[in-house]
């Protein structure tokens, strides 16, 4: 089973970026999917989550800005970053609270980070 994350880059303020994380396997079921983030010298924080069944939470420095959504067929999930900020700059991962696949489940599983860089 693997998480592969893509879709970061550099982009000016006020700009987009749209992120993707795909999960490979043989999956037959992701619960909870999020994306979080870790910016140099800081904690690794909760960017966003969506539940199997679309319902969706985030951090409040992200409110109206980032969209998170999931195609559940494609085991993916999406973030989507608009009206981007300096502060915004972070490697971003992606999370998948329990992973089930060929008869057996993982917790807690990780993707690889993708950079988002935002010059002002």
């Amino acid at each position: 089973v693997q998480l592969q994350a893509s879709g970061g880059g550099l982009v000016q303020a006020g700009g987009s970026l749209r992120l993707s994380c795909a999960a490979s396997g043989s999956i037959s079921m992701i619960n909870n999917m999020g994306w979080y983030r870790q910016a140099p010298g800081k904690q690794r924080e909760l960017v966003a989550v969506i539940t199997r069944g679309g319902r969706t939470n985030y951090a409040d420095s992200v409110k109206g800005r980032f969209t998170i959504s999931r195609d559940n067929a494609k085991n993916t999930v999406y973030l989507q970053m608009n009206s981007l900020k300096p502060e915004d700059t972070a490697v971003y991962y992606c999370n998948a609270d329990t992973i089930y696949y060929s008869g057996s489940s993982l917790g807690n599983y990780w993707g690889q980070g993708t950079q988002v860089t935002v010059s002002s």
